[in-house]
């Protein structure tokens, strides 16, 4: 049997299919629309992220910089509790020498001490013997020394390095076997002659800094 449909059944079915092609775009919109909702979304929160993280990483250079700036501070006080920002103090030091060789009872012991100087540029590790408003200067002392052994002298540089006020630098030691001299009264008589160069370095402000 024939299905025969009417103007009005037609008018009908162009009215559902309207209806439902509008829907379709409808939805079709929707989905577009949260997609679009959804990627702004992401670079938002990614954006988000990325400001976070910077925060963080300024923080931490932050930290960084106040952990380095206070172990700047802690060591500038050792330094300054040393001594090593005094004026040279030659007395003092020329009182310790003999002090030292009292209690060590070291056999012969001769020292001089030159004028004070800039230090040698290629010593440090800042460019010339200036840093920043400060200089480092030194006052090489030339250092004669008859000895028992070899642990009088490592001995007596232990115990200037230990009580000086003013960084000790050793710049070279020679030790050689002393002759047997039959004019030698000592009980005991000393077997090996040092000679060294040690720096009694300090560190001043620059004038006009």
């Amino acid at each position: 049997m024939a299905t025969t449909f009417s103007k009005d059944d037609f008018r009908r079915i162009r009215l559902n299919l309207a209806a439902m092609l509008v829907m379709i775009a409808l939805g079709a919109a929707a989905v577009y629309a949260s997609q679009q909702l959804l990627q702004a979304g992401s670079k938002s929160q990614q954006a988000a992220q990325a400001r976070l993280q910077e925060h963080r990483s300024r923080l931490d250079r932050a930290r960084d910089e106040e952990q380095e700036l206070k172990q700047k501070i802690a060591r500038y006080n050792q330094l300054a509790a040393r001594g090593y920002f005094e004026q040279e103090q030659r007395l003092d030091w020329i009182e310790l020498i003999q002090g030292i060789k009292s209690n060590r009872r070291l056999i012969g012991l001769e020292y001089e001490i030159a004028p004070q100087q800039p230090v040698d540029a290629n010593l440090l590790l800042v460019a010339g013997s200036a840093a920043g408003k400060h200089e480092f200067l030194a006052s090489p002392m030339n250092l004669r020394l008859k000895l028992l052994h070899e642990g009088d002298l490592l001995a007596f540089i232990d115990d200037l390095n230990a009580s000086a006020r003013a960084y000790l630098r050793v710049r070279k030691c020679d030790v050689e076997r002393l002759p047997k001299s039959p004019g030698d009264n000592a009980a005991v008589p000393p077997q090996l002659g040092a000679e060294c160069t040690i720096d009694w370095i300090t560190i001043r402000e620059r004038k006009g800094a």
